[in-house]
């Protein structure tokens, strides 16, 4: 199973579109917020999507829970839960929810990181990148007992692999 993740592209559906046909078999697309695209807008076409601090459309919703392969995901941007001071409070969504993966965007700096048995996958940026130059995406293979983020520029270079053991 390939999820390919992808945040905070500000109105650039070019850069959308561009990272979508790297991958045109991948198994789920998620896009975690700040799109600035009308929700039906063909580069966000068959993605879970949903809304961010810059979006203004309110038919995206808030957070996005769906699962796969037995896994379960949690989708949002992150500014509902101060992701930019604290994991805390996305730590206690996750756990509510009982989610395994949890993606979302808003503090444009990419990482992947284990907390609590929780995988929280950050993609970065497609278009304002903080932290690197890198505008970046990631896409996540779920194979068996293992969840490997690999991390890549808009030009599909990778900048970085992780992989965790899935409990």
């Amino acid at each position: 199973m390939k999820i390919l993740i992808m945040s905070d592209t500000h109105g650039d559906s070019h850069v959308i579109d561009k990272v979508r046909n790297f991958y045109p078999e991948i198994d789920v697309r998620i896009h975690c917020g700040d799109s600035e695209l009308p929700y039906v807008h063909d580069a966000l076409k068959e993605m879970k999507k949903v809304r961010g601090n810059c979006d203004r459309e309110e038919s995206f919703p808030v957070e996005e829970i769906f699962t796969v392969d037995g896994v379960k995901i949690l989708v949002t941007h992150g500014h509902l839960f101060n992701v930019k001071s604290s994991m805390l409070s996305l730590t206690y969504r996750a756990k509510e929810l009982n989610a395994q993966i949890v993606c979302f965007g808003h503090s444009h700096i990419l990482g992947a990181e284990m907390m609590d048995h929780i995988l929280f996958i950050n993609p970065g940026s497609l278009l304002k990148p903080r932290g690197r130059k890198e505008k970046s995406f990631a896409v996540l293979e779920i194979v068996d007992s293992t969840f490997t983020v690999e991390f890549l520029t808009d030009d599909q270079q990778c900048i970085s692999s992780h992989t965790f053991q899935r409990n």
